[in-house]
């Protein structure tokens, strides 16, 4: 099986083009209390269903000091006051930051609210430097996503104004089914 991974960037605020407005409310505030139980259910209730591993074996600490780190935010979607989908912003090195996660849980899939998270991601990754002192002012937003992303991932970051910069096939050695959002719950068939 072959990986195909996309880098997309943004090098001007003005390149940002809004999603349309979401078919039910939604609000998009920053976690400003560094949570790894919260950060951690956002990544598997989001990634379960789309191979995201990588932070899978990480401890309570691991967390915790990853989401401490100068530059780092997470900004949570709420509908009604139930988690809906999140942005997770790395502005760690100067200039630039990195949208390291982004997606919305299965049950909230196709109301308009990705187009929406991913408009305000954006615009608070442009003004990241505004919170955080050390950073110098930003001068490009960049992302990756891959070919087991969900579907409408490549689509929506490039409907927001993000450009192609390069592309990357490899072999993967992914297993046949995601992890889901529980261990050993495999992918869910129904939303």
């Amino acid at each position: 099986m072959e990986l195909t991974t996309w880098y997309l960037e943004q090098t001007d605020a003005a390149q940002i083009r809004p999603g349309r407005e979401p078919s039910v409310p939604v609000e998009v505030r920053r976690a400003e209390v560094a949570s790894p139980e919260l950060s951690r259910f956002l990544y598997t209730a989001v990634g379960g269903d789309w191979f995201w591993t990588d932070r899978l074996a990480w401890t309570w600490a691991q967390w915790q000091e990853w989401l401490t780190r100068p530059g780092v935010e997470t900004w949570v979607a709420s509908v009604r006051g139930t988690p809906a989908g999140y942005v997770e912003l790395d502005g760690r090195l100067p200039g630039a930051v990195e949208i390291a996660y982004f997606g919305l849980l299965p049950q909230f899939a196709g109301q308009g609210l990705g187009g929406r998270l991913l408009t305000e991601g954006l615009r608070r990754a442009w003004r990241l430097a505004d919170r955080w002192p050390h950073q110098t002012a930003i001068s490009r937003v960049w992302v990756h996503t891959c070919s087991l992303d969900g579907p409408a991932a490549l689509a929506n970051y490039r409907a927001r104004g993000m450009t192609l910069y390069r592309t990357e096939v490899t072999p993967s050695s992914q297993p046949a089914e995601p992890p889901g959002p529980w261990s050993g719950a495999g992918p869910r068939t129904t939303p």
